[in-house]
């Protein structure tokens, strides 16, 4: 029988196919690096990151695909071990007062320490241009731990302050609408808010002097045409800034356009 590369392990599916686990000890930490189909694969993934974690001049830049038998999220992951002696499942790297989340070798991420506890745990998935984690069986967008609304528009609704479409961290996100059907106006109407309801296009319900105001406005609309036999189910905009008694005395009093009002599915 040969002799297994250092660092590999044979195991069997339930179908009893062999395959071969690499993983190696640092720090007293037991660390898995993947299932290959032969031994010779896995033994090149030990040997590589052994190679890692024994010379701190290989640095994250240094990954070269095609060329390493270790993925590139293992890769990054050794790295903040080697680094920063802390382990976590997923490809962070930690620096003095955030830290990078590598999608992969060319989209990084980057976040305040405070969100460090959420991601360390966490697989961050891109699609659709959209940046998502699964959060107890539910797909949430990332976005969201910032107040933005999951449809919201980069440059529209929210800005980057620095340009830099990656950098989450607190201090450079700036929300410009943050209701549901809610836009600032600009120009001539600068300080005003429109509303609009999505029903056969997008409505106007009406031109408001404050957000406040917008957003109740939106949600007065979207019970009018519920009552009037509407069957989308519409978000509410939740404003915290105020009473009930002032949410209730807003949303008697405020106007909606008779388009909304006379709506007929």
């Amino acid at each position: 029988m040969t002799a297994l590369p250092r660092g590999v392990f044979a195991a069997h599916k339930k179908n009893n196919e062999e395959y071969f686990r690499a993983s190696f000890t640092f720090n007293g930490r037991h660390i898995s690096l993947g299932s290959f189909t032969d031994a010779e694969s896995a033994g090149h993934c030990y040997e590589e990151a052994k190679e890692l974690m024994d010379n701190p001049g290989i640095a994250i830049g240094d990954y070269s695909a095609g060329s390493r038998s270790i993925p590139f999220d293992k890769w990054v992951i050794l790295i903040n071990l080697r680094d920063n002696s802390i382990y976590f499942p997923t490809p962070i790297y930690l620096r003095p007062n955030f830290f990078y989340y590598y999608l992969d070798e060319t989209r990084i991420l980057k976040f305040d320490k405070d969100d460090l506890f959420y991601y360390a745990n966490k697989k961050i998935m891109a699609r659709g241009g959209h940046l998502f984690v699964s959060d107890f069986g539910v797909q949430e967008n990332i976005l969201s731990r910032y107040g933005i609304m999951s449809r919201s528009q980069a440059g529209r609704d929210y800005i980057f302050k620095n340009g830099d479409r990656f950098d989450f961290r607190y201090s450079n996100l700036s929300i410009i609408n943050k209701y549901h059907g809610v836009r600032r106006n600009s120009g001539k109407r600068a300080g005003s808010f429109t509303t609009r309801i999505l029903i056969g296009g997008n409505l106007v319900v009406g031109t408001y002097s404050s957000e406040t105001e917008a957003a109740i406005a939106y949600n007065k609309a979207a019970d009018i045409l519920k009552r009037n036999g509407v069957t989308i189910n519409y978000p509410t905009n939740y404003v915290e800034s105020i009473t009930n008694k002032e949410y209730a005395e807003i949303y008697d009093s405020i106007k909606i356009s008779p388009r909304i009002i006379n709506y007929v599915p």
